[in-house]
């Protein structure tokens, strides 16, 4: 039993053949996957597609890198929680790859989500992309540590790495684990706990090997988990077992 703990269904690369996506999932044992929240104007058809699917859960955010959208509130985020099939806050965090000349804006939007989790018991789900530091900051100002959640797609180094362990936030790896030249992230994943590590494929980008390249989608996380046996020298079977149990408990989700 797998589970793809970070996708996004509803982008068009993937909408457009969800039934044959979803057939791919359970044809590769992946039991669940997570549809991202990125934005207040498509989080009704997040929601719906969670509604739709057993297999599907979503999370309600607003991603770091969108501008020029409806700003969430606190308590619209809330209100959106509390729909059953939503377990997560975020897309949320910061992106100084794409805006280093106005982060401010950013900073202001991941306190109102992580202020949301807190107030609602949900965990984050965060993006970080050359903004480590502030991010982390922001985390321990803001309390994030009292809900928890998860580092989405790691990127970074083993400090930080350990510095989100501290803060009881789990660490997720995406297909860029299977990329030849990600030493750093592959040490990560060899070394961190492995009750603290999911899977995911921030499909409909980032395909692990041997799609790098090609259209990504929820069927090849299962590459992912290999990566990491293979790191680990583990049988697929146990982590497996360890990145669902752990996205239970972290999620408060009980799977079939």
């Amino acid at each position: 039993m797998l589970v793809d703990s970070h996708c996004h269904l509803d982008f068009p690369e993937l909408s457009g053949r969800l039934p044959q996506v979803i057939e791919s999932m359970k044809d590769s044992g992946v039991t669940a996957a997570v549809c991202i929240g990125v934005s207040m104007e498509s989080m009704q058809t997040v929601l719906s597609l969670a509604e739709k699917h057993a297999c599907l859960y979503a999370s309600v955010g607003v991603h770091p890198e969108h501008q020029d959208c409806i700003e969430p509130s606190p308590d619209q985020l809330i209100s959106l929680a509390q729909h059953p099939k939503v377990i997560g806050i975020g897309e949320t965090g910061l992106d100084y790859y794409w805006h280093k000349d106005c982060p401010e804006w950013q900073r202001d939007r991941f306190r109102v989500h992580i202020r949301a989790a807190r107030q609602c018991g949900k965990p984050l789900i965060v993006h970080t992309r050359d903004a480590a530091e502030d991010t982390l900051r922001l985390m321990r100002e803001e309390g994030a540590g009292e809900t928890g959640g998860v580092m989405h797609c790691f990127t970074e180094t083993m400090e930080v790495a350990a510095s989100a362990l501290d803060l009881g936030f789990y660490i997720s790896f995406s297909g860029i684990v299977t990329f030849k030249n990600a030493k750093s992230i592959k040490e990560v994943a060899k070394s961190i706990p492995l009750d603290r590590i999911l899977i995911e494929t921030d499909a409909p980008y980032l395909a692990p090997v041997p799609y790098r390249g090609k259209t990504n989608e929820p069927s090849y996380v299962r590459y992912v988990a290999e990566e990491i046996a293979r790191l680990r020298n583990l049988p697929i079977e146990d982590v497996a077992q360890a990145t669902t149990e752990n996205f239970c408990r972290l999620f408060k989700v009980t799977l079939n």
